[in-house]
């Protein structure tokens, strides 16, 4: 496989961006070797600038769910941004969006639009604090919410913490405002609402874990969050940028029947623009500017084109919902022969899969928390995704990400797959 292209792209994108890339996991820090540069996608399918097809289970992590330049997509924006780019004004699409997520999401009854999922939890967040008048938030360890000063800490030692920056540029006294709990663990959870539940202004956390790799929630961990949070006052805030009409054309929120008090969508909302949201109880979005006193702007939010290719997306799987159906039927099949050639390979593992979200964790199962993903054998990994990609499969590169099925995969993209699986380990 020729990458030299890609190779001379790197080289000079590291003298003109941060490790080369404008988002650190496409760097390959983790696994190694060259990232590829993509310059085409169609279907399941990917190409690099040397040429190289790939089947895709990155999907523009996630975004992606009925395949690469959909047709009626690709259309809708050509039509749109042939009446102008954007205006930094109301545009009708915001509205008729607007309205097609909250026929799938009825806990919406009022939304905002923004331009990313991190710009979208951050906004929540603050609202949440707004509305509560209450300062602490709670987030559990390998839950991730974007990179927002006050999300990017992790866990001290004990059972109940103060959270600590993780990233450089975090000052330590705003990290200790969030509290951060153990995911899937009700006697945790119930510990730390006994010691900060009157000064909690919220609990965020994924539905289904996707940036652990995939950890699905436990039946008591949920009803522990949703009791606990009405019993203290405190908001229930999903994340479902990443789950958000993946899981079901109501995303996790209905696969899980849900009862969040905000929810934040990102990814596959906006059709793979720039598009995400927030939203929840009317009388708590109330409180957001210009009607209420918590500020949240964006100069490009509700933009025309990622509305555009938001709407053709959700219309796109309204008209055909037997998709949901083609997803798991693919997920599960994955699945299958995943475990059966790592199996026949002697090989370590464990497969978390949640409809079209699945990880391959190379470590003893169950995996139920954070961890025990974090147990899984990295380099092993490596040898997978590296197998994978000589095999003509664009994997995920990292052991702690989900890999996405879309619409478009079919039987010979899963045949080359498994095909790839069992000669990385030959």
């Amino acid at each position: 496989m020729r990458i030299s292209k890609s190779q001379e792209l790197y080289e000079s994108a590291r003298n003109l961006l941060p490790g080369g890339v404008s988002s650190p996991v496409r760097a390959f820090g983790s696994v190694g070797g060259t990232p590829r540069f993509l310059v085409r996608g169609e279907g399941s399918r990917v190409w690099d600038a040397d040429g190289n097809e790939y089947v895709d289970y990155v999907g523009s992590w996630g975004p992606m769910i009925l395949g690469h330049a959909h047709p009626e997509v690709i259309e809708q924006v050509r039509q749109t941004a042939a009446a102008g780019l954007g205006f930094g004004a109301p545009h009708p699409l915001e509205v008729e969006l607007a309205r097609e997520v909250q026929r799938l999401y009825p806990a919406l009854e009022r939304l905002r639009f923004v331009s990313s999922g991190t710009e979208a939890t951050m906004s929540a967040l603050r609202l949440a604090r707004g509305y509560t008048g209450r300062d602490y938030i709670l987030k559990f360890k390998g839950n991730y919410h974007g990179h927002a000063d006050g999300l990017l800490v992790e866990a001290g030692s004990g059972a109940l913490t103060f959270g600590r920056p993780s990233s450089a540029g975090v000052p330590a006294d705003y990290a200790r405002l969030t509290l951060v709990g153990r995911y899937n663990d009700p006697e945790n959870l119930a510990g730390v609402f006994a010691e900060y539940g009157e000064r909690l202004a919220a609990v965020i956390f994924e539905p289904v874990v996707g940036n652990a790799g995939v950890i699905p929630p436990t039946p008591e961990f949920l009803e522990s969050l949703r009791r606990l949070t009405r019993e203290y006052g405190a908001l229930l805030i999903a994340d479902e940028v990443m789950t958000g009409f993946r899981l079901a054309p109501g995303g996790a929120t209905e696969r899980y029947g849900l009862e969040p008090d905000l929810i934040t969508l990102g990814k596959i909302l906006g059709g793979g623009l720039p598009a995400a949201a927030y939203g929840g109880r009317a009388e708590i979005m109330a409180r957001v500017a210009p009607e209420g006193p918590v500020y949240q702007a964006g100069t490009l939010s509700g933009n025309p084109l990622a509305m555009a290719a938001g709407l053709a997306t959700l219309r796109a799987l309204a008209a055909s919902p037997e998709i949901y159906d083609r997803l798991e039927a693919y997920g599960a099949r994955l699945e299958e022969g995943l475990g059966q050639a790592l199996g026949s390979a002697g090989v370590t593992h464990t497969i978390n899969r949640v409809g079209s979200m699945l990880t391959v964790f190379f470590t003893e199962g169950p995996v139920v928390t954070f961890e025990d993903a974090a147990a899984t054998d990295t380099e092993t990994f490596k040898r997978f995704f590296h197998g994978l990609l000589e095999g003509g499969i664009y994997w995920p590169p990292s052991a702690f990400e989900s890999a996405f099925v879309s619409a478009a995969h079919d039987e010979a993209d899963l045949e080359q797959t498994l095909a790839a699986a069992a000669a990385a380990f030959a």
